[in-house]
């Protein structure tokens, strides 16, 4: 299954995509709050950073673009200055704009975010400004945009339709839009708002809403995957929908397929350290494994994955296609065993970064690995969440001038038996004398050998210590080495 996925989101660059929906400025100012207002009971925000940032569907343009698609952006702004920064966001990340309508008489809807800095580092939000217009757009406008967006259609692989309620995705366009892509072949996914009705989406091939909109569409509860399940069905017979792929927080996503029964894909437990943005991620994965001919199985287990991504960044950060393939690499490694490619490692090990994670490295032969070995190792992973080992290929063991006959145990053999060890995280294996390029690329937080290097010298020090991280030199087992027990077991002792 995870070659199948790899393969899918491999094949992202070159699809196309038109997206549809409501377009929207982020706007996030970052600042100390250190004290409370003299004049109300509200906290004083000290600004030192402002950021904009795509959002709404403009952010499921970036999340495309991430994945590697080309994408053709359709949507409202104001002749404003929040819409030509809005405009000039998207060209930056190499999202067509084209299609994008400019009305004078309407501010383009923008979010403005107040952050509070704890400590300068804990991110928190106060406060929450909104710009906007959410009544219907004048006719001319509307017409302007479903022309524009019936334009596109043919080139394009698959239509994404994103609908913050914000006037601009109305019935009459969605119902244009539909009709056209069904009229080249082209699949419809719709991300709804939070509405009570789904009239307005009616024969589109997929909706993705989360469990909260299916509960008010439905007027159902939605507290279970089950209770999920049947609102999910009901609103796809209701509508006629081809599918719909319902969110379920941390319990993956419920997927419903006309004709079939419904499924729940699970996803693996997350720390959420924030939700904005996981429906766009959701969203552009779906878009972007439909428009690479996925299966809509396939298609969801990959959205599963960028949404749980991205609920662990704040606020809203495309989820890459390399990140992607990190996570897929990351979940197959926890079932296959631990021994892996440099290319992948540093993959991964950046991905566990960015969660937070610490990394701890050190190096040897490991030829009989002995109890010596396992409590040194052990002590290694308490110093950080994840331990790197990297093993001496053979012909590095011969290198070394170790004792005839060395190693005793293949390299495969000495890797199989270190990934069993629970306190390792990865094998790696290297062919020079030392391990010094390969800590470069790692870049670990924590370089750690035995106390006997102590006067030989450890190599990576001056690299790691350059960049922040500590050297650690641990005792080790008085009586335990790999030469001692090899000379017993010839009988020298």
């Amino acid at each position: 299954m995870t070659d199948e996925l790899t393969r899918w989101v491999r094949s992202f660059p070159g699809r196309r995509v038109l997206l549809v929906g409501d377009l929207i400025l982020d706007r996030y100012i970052y600042g100390d709050a250190e004290r409370i207002s003299p004049e109300a009971p509200v906290p004083i925000l000290r600004a030192v950073e402002t950021r904009e940032a795509v959002g709404g569907c403009a952010n499921v343009a970036a999340c495309l673009r991430a994945l590697g698609c080309e994408v053709v952006c359709c949507g409202m702004i104001g002749a404003d200055r929040h819409g030509e920064t809005l405009r000039r966001l998207l060209q930056e990340s190499g999202v067509d704009d084209s299609a994008v309508v400019v009305q004078a008489d309407r501010p383009t809807t923008t979010k403005t975010r107040l952050v509070g800095l704890a400590q300068h580092r804990h991110r928190q939000q106060l406060l929450r400004l909104d710009e906007e217009d959410a009544s219907p757009l004048r006719n001319d406008a509307a017409k302007e945009l479903i022309d524009r967006a019936s334009r596109r259609i043919a080139p394009c692989d698959v239509v994404c339709i994103e609908d913050y309620d914000k006037g601009v995705v109305s019935e009459r366009l969605v119902q244009a839009v539909v009709r056209e892509s069904k009229r080249l072949g082209r699949p419809v996914l719709v991300d709804p708002a939070r509405l009570n009705d789904y009239s307005r989406y009616r024969g589109a091939d997929i909706v993705t809403p989360n469990r909260d909109e299916l509960s008010i569409v439905t007027q159902r509860p939605c507290d279970s995957v089950e209770a999920v399940s049947a609102a999910a069905q009901e609103a796809l017979e209701t509508y006629g929908f081809r599918g719909v792929v319902a969110t379920v927080d941390r319990d993956g996503a419920v997927l419903v397929e006309r004709g079939r029964s419904p499924q729940h894909l699970p996803t693996i437990p997350r720390t959420v350290y924030d939700n904005t943005g996981a429906g766009d991620a959701v969203l552009a994965m779906l878009s972007a494994a439909l428009a690479a001919g996925a299966d809509l199985v396939s298609a969801t287990r990959l959205a599963n994955v960028a949404g749980g991504l991205e609920v662990e960044k704040f606020g809203c950060v495309p989820i890459t296609a390399d990140e992607v393939l990190a996570e897929l690499r990351l979940e197959h490694r926890f079932r296959n065993g631990k021994l892996i490619g440099i290319e992948e490692l540093v993959a991964e090990v950046q991905l566990r970064r960015d969660r937070g994670e610490t990394v701890a490295f050190t190096n040897g032969c490991f030829d009989l690995l002995h109890a010596g070995h396992v409590e040194f190792l052990k002590r290694c992973r308490q110093e950080a969440s994840v331990l790197i080992v990297a093993l001496n290929s053979d012909a590095s063991v011969r290198r070394l001038n170790k004792a005839e006959n060395r190693p005793i145990n293949r390299f495969e053999h000495r890797a199989t038996v270190l990934g069993a060890l629970e306190c390792v995280d990865y094998v790696v294996g290297f062919e020079e004398a030392t391990p010094e390029s390969l800590i470069r690329r790692v870049r670990p937080d924590v370089l750690i050998k035995g106390e006997d290097w102590a006067e030989k010298g450890v190599v990576g020090r001056e690299f790691v210590e350059s960049a922040g991280g500590r050297v650690i030199l641990l005792p080790l087992v008085d009586g335990l080495s790999t030469t001692t027990l090899i000379e017993r077991i010839r009988g020298s002792k």
